[in-house]
């Protein structure tokens, strides 16, 4: 039967909304302060962790393996401040997202509270993995990429150290905050903003602006690098298909349809053990062939 449930909720005045939105906003400032003095405790570690990606690039392409300072004061605003900065954020960033849901919380259901720690965690660790697929995926080949395409032997890359952390922090964030993409979507379902029916029937309009964000948001212009950040944003897109679809069901009562799915995978399964057992058999028959 569908999933119906009367509760009355609270009701609170706009002051009292403002009132509470404020307590929340300090809250989340307060612990993004801390998580800000905990970075400032870390500073070298995190700086040289920063630079490992264009150590590692300059390297491969034969060149110096340092940034450059043009102002004195760059340093000081890089390591000390932008970069704990950087880190708080993704250090804070459970206790923010808590107080967020610690807001709209009220205007929700007594059964769709449940759904706060899921959503706490799923959506942290989203945005972490994010950060991590950026810095050790994304940054480092449209990084070696762009650094490649000046190479001669009349050219010297000097690569400015606030401007490689700007492209750095671009990046970073900017895959860490995509990639709370099925977040956002179980979010929509859950406030009946779209539907899983319309999210498939739109899905070709959702890859098209999945690939124009990707070609804004990589560093570099080249399609291999575009693909390393288009094909995760559309298996994303399709987790956050499948946890509307979840969420769908269980507001009508009905059950998961495991048959179909058992089928599908099994028989992807299949198809790539086939696949692989005549490669490696492929494999083997020609090394044999080249033996004398």
């Amino acid at each position: 039967m569908p999933y119906r449930e009367e509760e009355e909720m609270a009701r609170m005045s706009f002051v009292e909304h403002l009132t509470e939105l404020r307590a929340r906003i300090i809250k989340a400032l307060l612990g993004l302060a801390a998580a800000f003095a905990i970075s400032l405790t870390f500073t070298d570690p995190l700086w040289r962790f920063i630079c490992k990606p264009a150590a590692q690039a300059l390297k491969s392409l034969g060149y110096p393996t340092q940034l450059y300072v043009f102002d004195p004061m760059d340093s000081f605003q890089v390591i000390w401040v932008k970069l704990p900065v950087v880190w708080a954020i993704f250090l804070g960033s459970p206790w923010v997202l808590y107080q967020l849901w610690a807001f709209i919380a009220p205007a929700l259901y007594r059964h769709e509270r449940r759904w706060a720690a899921p959503l706490i965690i799923g959506s942290s660790g989203l945005f972490i993995l994010g950060g991590v697929f950026a810095y050790f995926v994304i940054f480092p080949y449209g990084l070696t990429f762009l650094l490649s395409i000046a190479k001669s032997e009349f050219v010297i890359p000097q690569v400015p150290l606030d401007i490689y952390f700007q492209t750095f922090v671009n990046v970073v964030l900017g895959v860490a905050v995509i990639f709370e993409l099925p977040v956002l979507i179980f979010l929509l379902t859950a406030l009946g903003i779209v539907t899983p029916g319309f999210l498939v029937r739109q899905s070709r309009y959702a890859i098209l602006a999945i690939f124009i964000l990707a070609a804004v948001v990589t560093p570099s212009t080249d399609v291999f690098n575009l693909m390393l950040f288009a094909t995760p944003m559309c298996v994303l897109f399709y987790l956050g298909v499948l946890a509307s679809y979840l969420l769908t069901l269980r507001r009508e009562g009905r059950p998961f349809p495991w048959r179909p799915v058992v089928i599908v995978a099994g028989g992807a399964a299949a198809a790539g053990g086939a696949w692989w057992a005549a490669r490696h058999f492929r494999e083997n028959r020609a090394g044999a062939r080249r033996r004398p």
